[in-house]
């Protein structure tokens, strides 16, 4: 991506027109939400506009121009990820809903007492509470899979883990913490050969990367829409249609059903069994346009941006004294610094900085066992998108001092 090209991109967001917002702002939270481009803004729009009504309900125009809307979100989907069936791609309301719909219709359904469910310690909360629950009903047993010095999965002790026992594997593709994008392929690999099914978190991941789940060969795989430019309260589910179909519903109402009477129903078939009640056809509509801009741009200058823009913050960070810096230093990692000032505490820091205009994140940032692990309460995180700058790293190393200065704190 050349300068010009990023120029041209950076058009396209709104919260950049300093202008409109009356202060230059440097937007390092991606990985909690990104941005949106006005294209996906109009996208919806236009929708709301012109084809507004229940898909699937009705006879009259809005209803087919919804329908037909909505359907072709979904076949996006399922090119976009490489799944070989329209049926296998289900809209949720983010990765959340997703992980639990799984957990509810399969784990719930198919765990029992000796089982195991193995994850890694650098689980997002949603890959991780929704296990537990899962094992709490069941009987299962929660495992864990931990980090080597270099915070990636370590290989031995999750071969070492990985026993006939263990029912399921759900793992990140991309850690919104310590940056590490685990080789999953080959631990998905290793799981099915054991009879486990397999679950991947790709909720920070498919925004950074191309996935293919045909060639990851994992059973499920979930991710969220607004990290990857769409609006709020669209996400999705790929399943294996093998299990899908043998799976019960999550949730219950109109348009999942076959027949319906006083003491018994049957379902319709996947996708429809699992979207219960009216669905965020707008949402489908903006991730469907979101992926469209996406590949405009091209997955391969995307990667290099973003590993671009990683390593500059990167290398300039690990040189400052007062930091810890807790992402891998290993290439193999999504565009995220979590650090910690030695003497200041991240809520505190976070503050000082969004004084300065740049946005960063604070807290445990919905992984609290890794930052146990880490033996730290909280930390600082700075994630970078795309359409972020290696000048707006520039302003951020500038701010870091600042933090210092306010606390009467010398390096």
């Amino acid at each position: 991506m050349n300068a010009a090209e990023l120029r041209e991109i950076r058009k396209d967001f709104p919260y950049l027109n300093e202008d409109e917002v009356g202060k230059k702002v440097v937007y390092f939270d991606n990985a909690a939400t990104t941005q949106r481009p006005k294209q996906i803004m109009a996208a919806v729009g236009r929708y709301c506009s012109y084809e507004n009504a229940n898909p699937h309900r009705s006879a009259h125009h809005l209803s087919i121009a919804s329908t037909r809307a909505y359907d072709m979100a979904r076949e996006t989907v399922q090119r976009f990820i490489g799944a070989g069936h329209f049926e296998e791609i289900i809209f949720t309301r983010n990765a959340t809903e997703a992980i639990n719909l799984v957990a509810y219709s399969y784990g719930l359904t198919h765990l029992k007492p000796g089982d195991e469910v193995l994850i890694s310690i650098m689980e997002h909360h949603s890959n991780l509470c929704t296990w537990q629950y899962v094992c709490k009903q069941t009987g299962a047993t929660l495992k864990y899979v931990y980090l080597n010095e270099e915070r990636q999965i370590d290989m031995a002790a999750f071969e070492a883990a990985l026993t006939d026992k263990v029912k399921i594997f759900a793992v990140t593709g991309a850690a919104n913490t310590v940056a590490t994008c685990p080789d999953i392929a080959p631990m998905i690999r290793a799981a099915k050969e054991k009879g486990a099914v397999t679950l991947v978190d790709a909720a920070q991941l498919a925004a950074h990367e191309r996935v293919d789940v045909r060639a990851l060969a994992c059973d499920f795989l979930v991710f969220s829409g607004h990290k990857l430019l769409s609006p709020m309260g669209i996400g999705v589910l790929y399943g294996r249609i093998e299990l899908l179909n043998e799976m019960c519903p999550f949730l219950y109402g109109g348009d999942m059903v076959e027949y319906v009477y006083e003491q018994d129903t049957t379902f319709a078939a996947s996708p429809y069994k699992f979207e219960a009640g009216t669905q965020n056809v707008a949402g489908a509509v903006g991730l469907k346009t979101a992926i469209e801009y996406i590949e405009d741009i091209g997955f391969d200058k995307i990667v290099e941006q973003e590993r671009r823009l990683m390593d500059y913050a990167y290398e300039r960070m690990r040189t400052l004294p007062y930091l810890d810096l807790y992402a891998t230093p290993c290439k193999n990692r999504g565009p995220i610094i979590m650090f910690n000032y030695k003497e200041v505490h991240p809520h505190d820091a976070a503050s000082i900085m969004d004084s300065y205009n740049i946005a960063i994140r604070s807290g445990h940032h919905c992984a609290a066992p890794l930052h146990h692990y880490l033996d730290i309460n909280a930390s600082c995180r700075a994630s970078f998108a795309f359409y972020n700058t290696t000048d707006e790293i520039d302003l951020f190393i500038a701010a870091l001092p600042k933090v210092q200065e306010v606390f009467g704190l010398g390096y």
